[in-house]
């Protein structure tokens, strides 16, 4: 099923280069016997990467390197059925985080922004019926202009958490906040707020877009991917029990 739904990311894409440990190393120490893991990623990237394979019609405005990784991000995201059209290739290298796993799945993360310095809807356009997503991940001066521009619907991930101008918060539909523990599930944060936000913009209510939302999220967790496969939306609308369907 697809869901009725025009839904843009403006937001990041990075590589992820993730290295699990059996524990995470001190100050100053060498921990050997790691597994090295590359897989896409970033906030805006796995948010549209989520919508798409929910059902959402996606696209992305983002930018990339000119390298192999760039490359590599735009192919994952066109495998997800997300609209790549808006992504830049610009000269800078593609955003990258550093991650360190441990056995207890704590970790440690560094991110290179990259090209994410880059993004710009400069040459963008946006209907009043579209539903317009975004995150931290990009500067404050491009979320800010979004709110000038964006005609529809304005979601915002505020996430990382960064303070907000008023003149953004007053503009937002809904902006989603997570609780602190979430930041030890990025794919919970990522494929939550992805179905969240296309289940409110598709009509349903609160009741039952939170319900949906939890039940990807949860199914989200048991996958180590920041891009995880996910059922169309439809299926977590069945499987989850209320007797509300719309607004």
């Amino acid at each position: 099923m697809t869901v009725d739904l025009d839904l843009t990311v403006v937001g990041s894409i990075n590589a992820d280069i993730t290295a699990i440990t059996h524990r995470l190393p001190a100050a100053g120490e060498t921990v050997g016997g790691g597994r090295l893991v590359h897989s896409p990623g970033g906030k805006g990237a796995n948010q549209a990467s989520a919508a798409a394979r929910l059902g959402a019609r996606t696209r992305m405005i983002g930018a990339v390197g000119s390298d192999a990784a760039g490359a590599a991000m735009t192919q994952a995201l066109q495998s997800a059925g997300v609209g790549t059209d808006g992504i830049a290739v610009v000269d800078s290298g593609t955003g990258t985080a550093l991650i360190m796993v441990d056995a207890a799945g704590e970790n440690q993360i560094a991110v290179c922004e990259g090209a994410n310095a880059h993004v710009s809807i400069a040459e963008c356009e946006f209907g009043a019926q579209e539903t317009v997503l975004t995150q931290l991940e990009v500067s404050m001066d491009l979320i800010t202009e979004l709110s000038h521009t964006v005609p529809g619907r304005f979601v915002i991930n505020a996430a990382p958490a960064l303070p907000l101008p008023a003149e953004v918060v007053e503009r937002a539909d809904l902006i989603i906040v997570n609780e602190s523990e979430y930041d030890l599930l990025p794919q919970l944060r990522d494929a939550f707020c992805a179905a969240l936000t296309i289940a409110l913009a598709a009509g349903y209510s609160r009741q039952r877009s939170l319900a949906v939302a939890n039940a990807v999220g949860a199914e989200a967790v048991m996958d180590p991917n920041a891009q995880p496969e996910f059922h169309r939306l439809e299926h977590y609308l069945q499987s989850t029990t209320t007797t509300e369907t719309t607004t």
